[in-house]
């Protein structure tokens, strides 16, 4: 007889529990009407499942936008909303920084100064940048896992779902424009295939300056009480037939099928909420051996190396308005997995969740053990589980320094790994060598445009410092030994040698080489110390640390598919939620202040008045704008005061989020628009692997703070007149 876990584990899915616990959980909007509209609508949902999610109608899913960048259109960055029925989004302004940053100078900063385009014609072009909507999902887990037994070993088991995986998309996308993902659920227990319309002419609209759209900066990142205008604003073209188009002069603003109506309504404690949205990842299901490694080795080097890496650019930005520009985006990426990461740590410590995960696993044990055939599919698997671990730990830490400080120590280490395919041709390519050479003319401007040399020196001798220092010398590239070998410890030295010898600091040198390349000048470039330096360090990951880390990793996703497999069958009264993929969900909760410690209790909202308490133009994070001080003074709040008369800024809830949320639209029990989601309380953002509906918080904006912003501070109030408002 064929045993098919994965097809068992769907009639498990399909049956199990009925009690469904508010605030937690990442739902599949498919399955609201037969797990959660109830739960939904006793905590105050006025409307349906099918006003959520509806194939052959306009809804709800219709008007939430899935950023993300061409060559990558599934793995959405963040989220966005239409809020008109011509093309307009908002979504983060930390979404849109990037495109910000790429479009500032010092002449024109965007970045310090804000933007607003104030006709069509003066929307800024982005070029990669792609805006995705669901049109439908499917349960494709009979399809997927088609002849795979118990026995299928796991190499042919994940090319034989490979193969099926390809066969279910090209169907969902033949004689269609959408594009088709097939992506895992439950560690790969059951899948889900999603098509959408992908858009690929985004523009970007307006957004506040820095001092407003990342107020607070990186110091108030992941925390509450919180007082940003994390907002931006892009428009979405098509063409003249309303299709995706890549970027024409001649596009027009997309008609949607639905978009939010805006609610001046505002929030009080205990509203429902609601979030739409593509969280990224998230890891609920993990054992305590997987926690461990995280917790107690993973991520503390990780957040040694970012630590001074982040010491050296803040120093360096700011001494140099210049840099400010340059790194300012790359200071945010590196601050905020962090900052994460320590607010992780201390959620988990909080939540002694090593001890619960063994309490858990102990009991898993002894259901496995109770008969033959729970002890043939499930006993064993949790020592297995810890023996692997112990033998990835050391990998799993040689890895993380080949990523946080070799490839991405210094700059110009990643950045010489791009030419390695051009050193590589050989006479028999001469034919692909104008290819080669113009795509990294291209990465070479991108790269420049933000680079500066004495900052990467820094980078360069305090990163390979660290990589030197903290790993054994069997699991170090050769050339870091040698270098250290050569240099008696002094990375300064080498980091001072290195740049000034290497053409990968200086752009006239890398584009000389580019316009006169020829295949004899190979030999030349693998001499680069640089050069020489990064294919050094990606060889050794490739060769020596990716096979180890992958082979164990694979048996690992093994055991977790399986262990998964276990508890829903143990805990047949529990109803399980998906780890996050990228794939859309719904959230929903409630509007709520919190504990954070002994005698430290926060309110449910902040206002304007709480970004003039901190006003202090000494401090970058905290120099509040001109305008806005004389707004705040005038009580010039216009129609978006609450019914105190505050200037609402942002408020807090219990909707289980994580990062791809960003921008998520938070919307109220009549689906109208109240907020735009943006962060997590630092107290409980170990929701990714522990959801605790205490202290667990996402941190969204008012949308009364945003039509404030656009319409009294940035004199853009002509945008308002495309949105639905209502009050």
């Amino acid at each position: 007889m064929i045993k098919k876990m994965g097809l068992l584990l769907v009639a498990i899915l399909l049956l199990v529990g009925s009690q469904v616990k508010a605030d937690e959980g990442m739902w599949i909007p498919m399955l609201l009407k037969k797990y959660n509209i109830e739960d939904m609508q006793k905590a105050g949902f006025k409307l349906s499942a099918d006003d959520i999610y509806n194939i052959n109608d306009a809804c709800l899913k219709d008007a939430v936008v899935g950023l993300g960048r061409e060559g990558s259109p599934f793995h959405h960055f963040c989220t966005g909303e239409l809020i008109s029925d011509e093309g307009l989004i908002v979504t983060n302004h930390h979404c849109g920084y990037g495109a910000i940053q790429a479009h500032s100078t010092l002449e024109h900063n965007y970045l310090k100064d804000g933007f607003w385009a104030m006709s069509r014609d003066e929307e800024l072009v982005n070029e990669g940048i792609t805006a995705s909507f669901l049109v439908r999902m499917k349960d494709v887990t009979k399809i997927v896992l088609d002849s795979i037994t118990d026995d299928t070993k796991e190499v042919v088991r994940q090319k034989m779902i490979r193969k099926n995986i390809k066969k279910i998309q090209d169907a969902a996308e033949k004689d269609s424009d959408y594009r088709a993902s097939v992506k895992p659920f439950f560690n790969g227990n059951q899948y889900f295939l999603s098509v959408y319309e992908i858009f690929k002419d985004v523009r970007l609209v307006g957004a506040p300056p820095s001092a407003i759209g990342k107020f607070g900066g990186d110091t108030d990142n992941w925390m509450w009480p919180r007082h940003t205008g994390d907002f931006s604003m892009f428009r979405i073209y098509a063409d003249k037939e309303n299709k995706p188009a890549s970027y024409a002069k001649d596009n027009v603003p997309m008609k949607p099928n639905q978009s939010f109506k805006i609610s001046l309504k505002g929030v009080n404690e205990g509203d429902f909420t609601m979030v739409f949205g593509y969280p990224g990842t998230t890891t609920e299901y993990l054992t305590s051996h997987a926690l461990e490694m995280m917790t107690q080795l993973d991520n503390p080097h990780k957040i040694k190396i970012r630590t001074k890496k982040l010491d050296i650019m803040r120093a360096d930005m700011d001494a140099s308005s210049m840099v400010r520009i340059q790194y300012s985006a790359k200071y945010a990426g590196v601050a905020n997995s962090w900052k994460r990461w320590q607010g992780e740590i201390k959620g988990l410590q909080r939540l002694d969740a090593i001890a619960k995960k063994k309490n858990l696993e102990t009991k898993f044990v002894a259901w496995a053990n109770t008969n033959e055939d729970l002890k043939k599919k499930y006993a064993g698997i949790i020592d297995e589980m810890g023996s692997l671990y112990k033998e990835l730990a050391p990998i799993s830490l040689a890895r993380d320094y080949a990523i946080e400080a070799g490839i991405r120590g210094a700059e110009t280490v990643g950045f010489a790994t791009k030419f390695k395919g051009l050193s590589r041709l050989t006479k028999k390519d001469s034919d692909k060598i104008a290819d080669a050479v113009e795509a990294l003319k291209k990465q070479s401007d991108k790269f420049f445009k933000n680079y500066n040399m004495p900052t990467d020196k820094k980078l360069l001798a305090a990163t390979l410092k660290m990589y030197s220092d903290n790993l054994e010398d069997k699991y170090l590239p050769k050339e870091i030994i040698n270098v250290r070998t050569k240099y008696k410890g002094d990375f300064e030295a080498y980091a001072e040698k290195a740049l000034r010898k290497s053409i990968f600091s200086d752009q006239d040198k890398v584009n000389q080489l580019l316009a006169n390349y020829k295949i004899s000048m190979g030999k030349k470039l693998a001499k680069d110390p640089i050069f020489a330096l990064g294919n050094s360090i990606r060889f050794h990951y490739e060769s020596e640390i990716t096979p180890r880390y992958g082979k164990l990793s694979r048996q690992t996703t093994k055991l977790q598919r399986t262990y998964m497999a276990g508890l829903m069958e143990m805990q047949k009264d529990k109803t399980f939620y998906p780890d996050a993929n990228s794939t859309f969900r719904v959230h929903y909760g409630k509007v709520a202040g919190y504990k954070a410690r002994n005698a430290m209790t926060y309110d449910h909202y902040t206002t304007l008045e709480g970004i003039i308490e901190k006003d202090n133009p000494e401090i970058f994070d905290y120099d509040v704008p001109q305008k806005l001080r004389d707004l705040y003074h005038a009580n010039d709040f216009g129609q978006y005061a609450n019914d105190k008369g505050e200037m609402p800024v942002c408020f807090a809830a219990t909707n289980h989020t994580t990062g791809g949320n960003s921008g998520s639209p938070v919307l109220n029990a009549n689906g109208e628009l109240i907020g735009l989601n943006f962060d997590r309380a630092w107290e409980g953002v170990m929701s990714d692997l522990m959801y605790d509906a205490e202290i667990c918080r996402n941190v969204s904006l008012d949308i009364r703070y945003v039509l404030f912003v656009v319409d009294k501070f940035a004199g853009a109030g002509y945008l308002l007149d495309e949105m639905n408002i209502v009050k």
